[in-house]
Order: structure tokens, then sequence, then C-alpha cells
């Protein structure tokens, strides 16, 4: 009896140090914005108010960490109305036709103690192409809730041409590179 409870332990414990985790983005404290160039001299940013970013892992250090992440085109928001509006027609991410931006990794390597590359499939306007972002992990702790929190900013350029997205308007009016920044406090996913 003894050693079939002790069989059971090293089971029980041997699962739960290879769990894999869903961390969820928390909306109340995460962001996913981007930034571009506007007639090469001014700095237009805006964001996304509605996307859902999970992160899976069974290591603490989120070394073996998937990404995932869905963006709804139609939450794109850069504090002017027209502006959001014209982002969202077919002159560039035609929100009708293409509702969705999509991210999952496919891979991921340790630059630093908490630096990372991710790589994976970005999905927009139609046209999947691999891009690498820069993760930092910012640490764990306990949230107000006594749960863990674990915290990380993510960024990357992308090009907007490779994916289609505004080609009537060449880069001297807007830059072709985009600068993407999120930052995200995330919590185990419940249930």
């Amino acid at each position: 009896m003894r050693k079939l409870f002790l069989l059971v332990a090293l089971m029980a414990f041997s699962f739960s140090l290879f769990a894999q985790t869903v961390w969820k983005a928390d909306p109340n404290h995460s962001y996913l914005g981007f930034k571009v160039k506007h007639m090469g001299i001014a700095t237009v940013p805006g964001n996304f108010n509605k996307y859902n970013v999970t992160i899976t892992s069974a290591k603490e250090d989120f070394s073996d960490a998937v990404v995932e992440m869905t963006a709804e085109i139609s939450s794109i928001d850069t504090r002017v109305e027209a502006r959001n509006n014209h982002l969202k027609s077919a002159d560039f991410f035609d929100a009708e036709k293409y509702p969705t931006m999509y991210f999952k990794s496919i891979s991921i390597k340790r630059d630093d103690h908490n630096e990372y590359k991710v790589t994976g499939n970005l999905t927009m306007h139609g046209i999947t192409k691999v891009v690498t972002i820069e993760m930092e992990y910012n640490g764990t702790t306990k949230g107000g809730n006594g749960g863990q929190v674990a915290g990380f900013d993510i960024s990357a350029i992308i090009k907007r041409s490779d994916f289609g997205i505004g080609g009537g308007f060449p880069s001297g009016v807007i830059s072709d590179e985009v600068k993407i920044n999120a930052y995200g406090e995330f919590s185990p996913k419940k249930d």
C-alpha cells in the first residue's frame, strides 16, 4: 500500500512539473499598439482595443512559451475617427473582408536572462508571413486576488507592404515600417 501511495504521489508531482499553463492577458493591464511615420517627420500612434493574447508554457521562465494573439481590425483606434474608418477600409486593412489579425509562435529563443526572440506566423489582410518579435519577461508576482501574475513587453518592426496594406500610399507619406509595441499582464487562465 505504501509503494502504491508513493507511486501515485510521484506521478502527481511529475505531472505538475510538466503541466502546461495557459496565461491570458488581462485587458485592463495590457496594450497592443503600433506607430508609423507620417510624411517622414511625425509619429502617429494607434492601438487595437479588442484583442486576445495567451501564452502557454510548462516552464517557470517561459523559455518554452507558445504565444498566440488575435486582434479585431474593427477595433483599431488612432484617436481620429476619420482615420480609423480609412484604416478599416479597402485602402488599408479591409476590415470587412479580413476582420482579424492573428499571430502564433513557432519557436522561441532566449537572448538574455529575460529576453527572448519569438518567431511565428503573422496573418493580416489575408497574407501570412514569418516574423520575429522581441519579448521581455518582466517577472512573476502575486496579483491583487492572490494568484500569480506575469508581465511581458513585446516589440517588433514589420513592413505593411509585406501584407499588402496601404499599397496606394508611398512610404514618403506613410512609412512602410510599422513599429509594434505591446505590454501585458497575464494570469493563469481559469476554465
